[in-house]
């Protein structure tokens, strides 16, 4: 079985943000699937996807933080300006960071490790909702 859906995420302020139980709520046909593959892509080029801690809130702060300072707002060597100070910082995050997973699915579920989740990585000030495209074949 294949399934594809676009799936509108809410808005959410910058930083990074458990998007697991969304995608989940958002595609009931997962849970039909005893065993699968769903790849994500995120249809933007100013936030990420990734995978990571899930428990712990310091950890998505701590990403917030480092991220920060290896993609600074108002670099002197930017030319890429006229969107806001957050816009070109927002496109070299989501290029290192990445806008796509590919996820198994076992009995209904992500089959993540015990402490994973999937983050969405908002770069942006002022971000408008996210669009995720996900593509699921499984049986």
């Amino acid at each position: 079985m294949w399934i594809q859906k676009q799936i509108i995420l809410t808005r959410k302020p910058r930083g990074f943000h458990l998007i697991t139980d969304e995608i989940m709520a958002a595609v009931p046909e997962l849970r039909q699937l005893n065993i699968g593959l769903a790849h994500l892509l995120l249809q933007h080029t100013s936030a990420g996807l990734t995978l990571n801690e899930n428990a712990d809130p310091s950890v998505r702060e701590d990403f917030e933080q480092y991220f920060n300072r290896l993609a600074p707002e108002n670099a002197p060597y930017y030319t890429h300006t006229y969107e806001g100070s957050d816009d070109m910082p927002a496109h070299l995050k989501s290029s290192l960071l990445g806008a796509q997973l590919s996820v198994p699915i076992t009995r209904g579920q992500f089959n993540l490790g015990t402490w994973q989740g999937i983050y969405l990585c908002e770069a942006r000030n002022h971000a408008s909702e996210r669009t995720l495209l996900i593509t699921i074949q499984g049986e």
